[in-house]
């Protein structure tokens, strides 16, 4: 579709509405409020996607690269079919077009950065006067595309974060982290596009993926190479079907052939819970147990329906010395054993484990961690599926994601413009004029409004494209290395506060 087309309808006709002479239009994309407890900051990602795949290559592809009187033909007929013939004109347009590329300057965070709320993550603005428009016009698509790659990317940094700390306090493996939290989220997520993005997203914080297109994304958007560093990686793993193609009464067969012939090393997870959950773990783990334990590698449990919670770590209502009553990681414990981490809990034996990937919150997760810490168990001895139950159920309200203009000129003249409406909390309160993004030691520490035009280019914002280039180039080893010292900076700053 031609990128000139990918905007709301309102927009069409704003250029006619600004003032006369208007020569500038400054705006910004901020996350003003969180919608979630304990959410102070938001992970800032999906810039260098976004310019790579639609301000060059969609713009090019099927803007400037296209004959300008088919490209005005096919505008011409959308809008007018749209707002009525003559309601507006389309020299801008055709201006655009001679020009041959989009007369923007944007100034960005470095993705990754945490971005506290009601500091902007970038600064968008246009290079030519004639295209004060352009500035504005491109808020929709840019709010479209950004707000869930943030905040998916911000949600997996939250959960990396909370494993990181269970896995300190109960002594559980940290290098194992990367991989437990695993991507489930691919069929449940508003089409490919919201998949890949969200996907990529998970990746900053960890390994482990089932969305496959969101390593493609990587290295095609954010300079990954699979030859040269894990970007994300899974392992064999059966679905109901292949479980109830080999029958139910010969189950027991299909957990051998696959741990004995199919995969007789490595990893494999199997899923359990296809007709008797607690049969699989009491009755055939035992049965099972000399095939697991003499195999190089490890099987995974799969637990996918009922009470996560109730499901690992017990049920406090079932009747006493049952299964449901001691939970699955008890259960597997009493027939493999494992080791006592030096912080004094029980982690299973590496030939066994469990993952749990149906309707994982974070809530869920910290919950499963504490109660398993408070049985004496390590949290590590369980892999987390996080799926579109926790990266579809958000919207760009999640964290207040808006783009305003804050600063324009008008025959020359500089306007310091703000919204700040008298219904409101606040929380729509815009900044104010030309601003400016502090920080100290690679952490954001706030915003200074108002400022001067050179003091406007200083700060933690940088100019990443300009007339149609970008010029400042991120890797995904750069942002994972950026959000990993960033958050190794919070528990320094919570262990001394």
């Amino acid at each position: 579709m031609n990128p000139i087309h990918l905007s709301d309808g309102y927009k069409v006709d704003h250029r006619s509405q600004y003032p006369t002479d208007t020569e500038l239009v400054y705006s910004n994309l901020t996350p003003r409020k969180s919608r979630l407890d304990g959410f102070d900051t938001v992970v800032f990602f999906g810039m260098q996607y976004f310019i790579k795949k639609y301000l060059m290559e969609e713009f090019n592809e099927q803007f400037f690269q296209k004959p300008k009187a088919e490209v005005l033909r096919k505008y011409q007929r959308r809008i007018e079919n749209y707002l009525g013939k003559g309601a507006v004109t389309f020299d801008h347009i055709e201006a655009l077009h001679d020009l041959g590329y989009l007369p923007l300057e944007i100034r960005a965070l470095p993705e990754g950065t945490l971005t506290p709320f009601r500091v902007p993550m970038f600064t968008i603005q246009n290079t030519k006067p004639e295209f004060f428009w352009l500035t504005n016009f491109l808020e929709t698509l840019l709010s479209c595309i950004l707000w869930l790659p943030c905040t998916s990317a911000t949600t997996a940094f939250h959960y990396r974060t909370l494993l990181e700390q269970y896995a300190a306090k109960t002594g559980g493996d940290t290098s194992f982290v990367p991989w437990q939290g695993h991507d489930f989220s691919f069929r449940g997520m508003a089409g490919l596009e919201a998949a890949e993005m969200s996907g990529a997203a998970h990746l900053l914080s960890f390994t482990g993926t089932d969305t496959i297109p969101a390593i493609d994304f990587l290295e095609t958007y954010y300079l990954a190479n699979v030859d040269r560093e894990l970007v994300g990686g899974s392992v064999p793993a059966t679905e109901h079907s292949v479980m109830c193609m080999g029958t139910q009464s010969g189950e027991i067969d299909t957990f051998k052939r696959l741990i004995n012939d199919i995969y007789p090393q490595g990893v494999v997870s199997i899923v359990s819970d296809t007709w008797d959950f607690w049969q699989v773990i009491t009755e055939f783990m035992p049965r099972l147990k000399r095939d697991i334990i003499s195999r190089n590698g490890k099987v995974v449990i799969r637990p996918d329906s009922g009470d996560p919670v109730k499901i690992l770590c017990g049920d406090p209502q079932a009747e006493p010395g049952t299964p449901e009553y001691k939970g699955a990681v008890e259960c597997l414990w009493e027939t493999f054993g494992g080791n006592i981490t030096e912080k004094g809990f029980r982690l299973l034996d590496p030939h066994i484990g469990l993952i749990y990937g149906d309707s994982i919150t974070l809530e869920r997760c910290q919950t499963i961690c504490q109660q398993l810490a408070d049985k004496g168990f390590a949290s590590t001895n369980v892999v987390f599926g996080i799926g579109s139950y926790t990266y579809q159920y958000v919207t760009r309200d999640t964290f207040g994601f808006a783009m305003k203009a804050t600063y324009g000129v008008v025959k020359g003249e500089g306007r310091a413009i703000f919204k700040d409406p008298k219904t409101d909390d606040g929380t729509k309160r815009s900044a104010k004029g030309l601003i400016k993004v502090t920080g100290e030691n690679g952490m954001v520490t706030g915003l200074v409004d108002q400022v001067s035009a050179e003091e406007a280019m200083t700060g933690l914002l940088e100019t990443i494209y300009k007339n149609g280039q970008l010029l400042k180039e991120q890797s995904l080893q750069e942002i994972r290395l950026r959000l990993d010292q960033q958050r190794e900076k919070q528990q320094l700053i919570q262990h001394y506060c």
